[in-house]
């Protein structure tokens, strides 16, 4: 299993960004990874703790692996918004090299406490650490800048946050939000530029999805180089899914019923590959 280290200083360099694609089972990981060399692209396979309780750590580890031997690009598995530190460490036990810990709702301070016994733990067993500063969530419009900066990724301390945790990747909060807008997002990218101008290591776009096409690209050529990719699967596959099922009412067969699902699926992956310029071939 690879870390993600060489992965994202290679996109910081060549200015684009690795897609982290969310996944729950084996046809979603089997889309993902079959347009991710098939376009030449780098990819992250995301798992929530949602995820592992419901498809089994022990078997995305052994589906990655064999995904990662079967493709020529470079494949990562990934723990994504995990907040158990003894699930993390469990987890780098049984070989997973790339985790998130998300302890972002915690205090400054008890932010870093949290993500240097993680980070600690991770770099003794080759693995690489995601870490977030500020909080995403439904920002309106209206509110006031020092709450507005209470959740947005300060600056100075994000310069802080890293030289005190030395996590390898940091997730900043800009004006993302998990699962879909209700209108179109007012992403703060003057911020993220302050931000790149202290830090060095790869900065990260959570909660991309609905973000439009051109924002995100605007977001990588400023310094992001990982972007995550949930709902805008999830919606397709089992929109596919549904429709399959109302038109041939009598579907038993998994090898079919999901064909649609994962052929809707197939055309987002394609189009957010594109998007973080990923496509290498």
């Amino acid at each position: 299993m690879n870390n993600t280290n060489l992965m994202l200083k290679a996109a910081q360099e060549g200015k684009y960004a690795i897609p982290a694609f969310n996944i729950h089972n084996l046809e979603t990981l089997k889309v993902i990874v079959e347009v991710a060399n098939s376009l030449g692209s780098p990819v992250i396979l995301a798992a929530t703790p949602g995820t592992i309780d419901y498809s089994g750590l022990e078997y995305l580890i052994a589906l990655s692996e064999t995904a990662n031997n079967l493709y020529d690009v470079d494949i990562t598995f990934h723990l994504d918004h995990h907040e158990d530190v003894a699930a993390i460490k469990k987890a780098i036990d049984l070989g997973v090299k790339s985790v998130m810990i998300d302890a972002s709702h915690h205090s400054f301070e008890d932010n870093i406490k949290i993500v240097k016994e993680v980070t600690d733990y991770a770099h003794l067993h080759g693995a690489s650490v995601e870490a977030e500063l500020g909080r995403l969530g439904g920002i309106e419009d209206d509110l006031v800048v020092d709450q507005k900066d209470a959740l947005y990724t300060n600056p100075k301390q994000a310069k802080e946050f890293v030289e005190r945790t030395n996590i390898d990747s940091l997730a900043v909060a800009i004006g993302t939000a998990h699962g879909l807008y209700k209108e179109e997002p007012k992403l703060d990218v003057e911020r993220l530029v302050e931000i790149k101008k202290v830090v060095s290591i790869p900065l990260v776009l959570h909660g991309a999805s609905g973000v439009p096409f051109d924002l995100v690209r605007e977001c990588i050529d400023k310094g992001i180089c990982k972007v995550n990719i949930a709902t805008e699967l999830k919606i397709p596959f089992s929109n596919g899914l549904k429709e399959y099922l109302q038109n041939n009412k009598d579907a038993n067969d998994p090898r079919k019923y999901m064909s649609l699902a994962k052929e809707n699926m197939k055309k987002v992956v394609i189009e957010k590959i594109k998007m973080c310029k990923s496509d290498l071939k």
